[in-house]
């Protein structure tokens, strides 16, 4: 089994025990704002959210399934998926394609109030380029794959309470998927036992995601179904 650690040396050259975007990239996509897009439509919750250059569309479909489409360019990028307000402890099954270059990821995205945490469970990638310095919280394994934990901080940034700091969570599969099951409790409870606390949640929605990096630019297709 190969770890998200190699994974991420091999994309991004070599990673230390703090992983680091390289020299040069920063992250400039704002994705926290996405949550004040979020709509209700048949049932469940749908977001779309864009900034900056490229062409991203992405449409919901009805019966939890979005499709997308991108190609980003220079400070541009993407959020849409459909999901559950208010998250919390859900078992989350999905399926589709997801076929992606570049920055970006296939997650399972989303907040907590009080404290104020923004979260990902990250299912598949191309290019993991971290905005901030990402610490290693160890990881866990259960019926479902293993997965390894970090913690990231972000400083004065725009959240669903406005301009705040916050910690961000990362559960990242050591081994990419499109398709199966997520069992959130799983991922507090691993989180819980690493210290890392949540509040009371917001929303959450399995996500597409894309953003330029520097000259690391997203492009690619998915279509998900959620449910």
């Amino acid at each position: 089994m190969v770890s998200f650690t190699v994974i991420a040396a091999a994309v991004l050259a070599a990673v230390p025990s703090v992983l680091t975007a390289p020299s040069g990239i920063t992250s400039l996509i704002n994705h926290e704002t996405v949550g004040k897009n979020l709509e209700a439509r048949q049932g469940g919750y749908y977001t779309f959210w864009s900034e900056g250059g490229g062409s991203f569309r992405c449409n919901q479909q009805g019966g939890g399934k979005y499709t997308c489409n991108w190609n980003g360019r220079p400070g541009g990028g993407f959020v849409a998926g459909t999901g559950f307000k208010p998250g919390g402890s859900r078992t989350v099954r999905y399926s589709g394609t997801y076929e992606a270059k570049g920055p970006g990821y296939l997650a399972l995205y989303g907040w907590t109030r009080n404290p104020l945490i923004e979260y990902y469970v990250i299912e598949s990638w191309d290019i993991i380029a971290p905005g901030e310095p990402w610490t290693p919280k160890g990881s866990f394994t259960f019926e479902e794959g293993t997965y390894e934990l970090f913690t990231s901080q972000r400083v004065n940034k725009p959240s669903i309470e406005g301009t705040r700091t916050f910690t961000q969570y990362w559960s990242v599969r050591t081994e990419k998927r499109v398709g199966g099951t997520i069992t959130t409790q799983k991922h507090f409870d691993a989180w819980a036992k690493a210290g890392m606390r949540l509040g009371w949640h917001d929303y959450m929605v399995l996500c597409t995601e894309g953003f330029s990096n520097g000259t690391l630019l997203p492009s690619g297709s998915s279509t998900i179904t959620v449910s």
